[in-house]
């Protein structure tokens, strides 16, 4: 399968230095609409990968469902740090330590190793002080506090909370499969780096979850409904929370388009204007690639009847990701030697294998 995969992708972006192309960054991309069609791809949409990172915004839906928010006086940038690969900068930090005093949660209690930050400059400060490590400091910390709320709430045990068979998992792989259109048997899972399930989806599927996080469709229960729409607020309002500064992430979610990336190459965009939705698979894991790709993609569309409407925004948007996410490849000196340039080239279409499906996308 894993070769199939490989043989199926594409170049979605190449990396040039000098005169010569020194990488090749081939993989998968599928844009699909909030009621389940196929729009757009490159390589094979119908690619499976694992979500990592970018199924947090489902993930957090539950708890959002059962009033979790209510219950422990929760805002929106308690919301956000539940979506959110968090950096551990100072805001990042300051939310999780209001979370668990606000919750009697632990933190011993949260199925995650003690470690250092993710972001290069609070790694550095925290080293400079002597500074310890923590649970919080894991960038699935948000989450993990979020859920185990759920779970005080639900009356579940907070053991075992990470396990596929508990009943928070089950909850949580239900709400996935209902925006994905796939049937709960047929989601793949294996362990994620943080312990939890990781689902593993065709690229197009992960597309349309993104389309229904950020333009929820009319067949949606309300109470989903409701959650959606809070939870892609919460990550709009509060961008730098959600991944930090600098992140492709932030860049798109301050344009007002919903957006979350995933370890080893996977990206997620909902465009509600246009109710689309966007992912991408990068096959050797790169995020240096991903700017220069998404801002082709965005420009892509606007070539098509699809982004139409949104010619304008879709524009500005590829032109912020450029200005804030440079493709010049430098030396260690900082001199410029080389750049990356995207190839991705979008077939527009209905694909047949995907014809074939039609009916259970729910």
């Amino acid at each position: 399968m894993e070769r199939e995969q490989q043989m199926r992708a594409i170049p979605l972006a190449q990396v040039w230095r000098g005169h010569l192309i020194e990488n090749s960054h081939i993989g998968h991309a599928a844009v699909v609409d909030a009621d389940g069609r196929l729009l757009a791809w490159a390589g094979d949409p119908g690619a499976c990968t694992y979500m990592r990172s970018a199924a947090k915004p489902v993930q957090a839906l539950p708890a959002v469902m059962r009033g979790v928010l209510e219950q422990y006086g929760w805002g929106e940038e308690e919301l956000a740090l539940m979506t959110a690969s968090h950096r551990g900068d100072e805001s990042h930090i300051a939310v999780l330590e209001r979370m668990l005093a606000t919750s009697g949660i632990a933190e011993s209690e949260l199925a995650l190793p003690e470690t250092l930050m993710l972001g290069e400059a609070p790694r550095e400060r925290l080293l400079r002080a002597d500074g310890e490590r923590r649970r919080i400091y894991h960038n699935c910390a948000g989450k993990h506090l979020g859920l185990l709320a759920l779970c005080d709430m639900a009356g579940w045990p907070r053991r075992g909370y990470t396990q596929p068979e508990h009943p928070l998992q089950q909850e949580i792989l239900k709400r996935l499969a209902a925006l994905s259109g796939e049937e709960e048997k047929r989601v793949e899972r294996a362990t994620d780096g943080c312990g939890f399930p990781v689902f593993a989806l065709p690229i197009w599927r992960i597309a349309l979850i993104y389309a229904r996080l950020a333009a929820p469709p009319g067949g949606l229960d309300d109470a989903v409904r409701q959650a959606t729409v809070r939870t892609t607020a919460a990550m709009l309002a509060q961008p730098a929370l959600v991944e930090g500064e600098g992140r492709l992430a932030t860049t798109l979610l301050a344009g007002g388009v919903l957006a979350k990336s995933g370890a080893e190459g996977v990206f997620a965009i909902g465009l509600p204007q246009l109710r689309l939705g966007l992912a991408v698979k990068l096959l050797d894991g790169s995020e240096a690639a991903m700017p220069t790709v998404v801002a082709a993609l965005l420009r892509s569309l606007v070539a098509s009847r699809h982004g139409a409407g949104a010619a304008e925004e879709l524009l500005a948007l590829a032109a912020r990701v450029d200005a804030s996410h440079h493709t010049i490849v430098h030396s260690d000196a900082g001199a410029a030697v080389g750049r990356i340039e995207p190839v991705v080239r979008l077939s527009y279409g209905e694909g047949p294998r995907f014809r074939r499906r039609s009916s259970d996308l729910a």
